[in-house]
């Protein structure tokens, strides 16, 4: 009798130190994810050139140019405008994100060969952008409200952070691991709905910017890789800008056309 006593003791201690332990990396991992936010934001504006590389199974590759605009808002409130350029079967096609604090993102794909942009909600936001290994739940915002995160290990050089969303989602739950000095992620790791590794992202030739007194770095190319299926997509940036004057009115949903 005292031996099972002392046993069920010995396990409640145990449990009790695992869900301390938990809110602990809760607590780290929420931590570290506002301090990532608040080092990205105060940049007023984003503005480039874009290419988008689609690679198949095979190696084959397709090209596609962008042009890109950011504006920032207030409290993760930003709204974003990606319009392609070439080629032909894809020309004009542009989609619009508005960013929310806490509530869902809504975007916005205007197709020009059908003269009609469509919204974006729900399950559609899981689902691949203009044929690539992005989602468009990828290309909306990331505000920390959003997750629940927690902090898996850090090192002299990187938080590794897991974060599982909110609300719903194509993921079961990212992990993402945090360059110390860019305050940025350089790989995230995506998880499907069965928890099995869907893709992973690298982010790579880091550029800083300077917008007032702050700096900023940016990876001017993400590599996506679907580890599923072999195929892979690159997102980079050329003639980048930050802090520059963008009229406020390019991001109405009135004037995708």
């Amino acid at each position: 009798m005292l031996r099972h006593l002392l046993v069920g003791l010995s396990l409640i201690y145990f449990n009790c130190e695992i869900l301390h332990a938990d809110e602990a990396s809760e607590a780290k991992g929420l931590e570290v994810a506002k301090i990532i936010e608040e080092a990205g934001k105060k940049y007023d504006s984003d503005s480039s050139d874009m290419e988008m590389i689609l690679i198949d199974a095979h190696g084959s590759k397709v090209s596609r140019s962008l042009k890109g605009e950011t504006l920032e808002g207030s409290d993760s409130n930003g709204k974003s405008l990606l319009e392609f350029i070439s080629p032909a079967d894809v020309k004009g096609t542009k989609l619009l994100t508005h960013s929310h604090k806490t509530k869902d993102d809504e975007q916005w794909l205007f197709l020009p060969s059908l003269k009609r942009k469509k919204r974006i909600s729900g399950g559609a936001r899981s689902g691949s952008f203009m044929g690539s290994e992005f989602s468009f739940e990828d290309l909306s915002n990331g505000s920390v409200e959003k997750f629940n995160f927690d902090l898996l290990s850090e090192s002299e050089s990187q938080w590794v952070l897991k974060r599982v969303s909110k609300k719903r989602s194509g993921y079961s739950k990212q992990v993402m691991k945090i360059s110390k000095k860019y305050s940025n992620p350089v790989e995230v790791e995506y998880y499907n709905r069965r928890g099995d590794l869907l893709k992973v992202a690298e982010f790579s030739e880091w550029k800083k910017f300077t917008v007032g007194k702050k700096n900023f770095f940016k990876a001017m190319k993400i590599h996506m890789k679907n580890k599923l299926t072999n195929k892979q997509s690159i997102f980079s940036w050329s003639n980048r800008s930050l802090g520059g004057k963008i009229k406020s009115s390019k991001f109405s949903p009135a004037r995708l056309r």
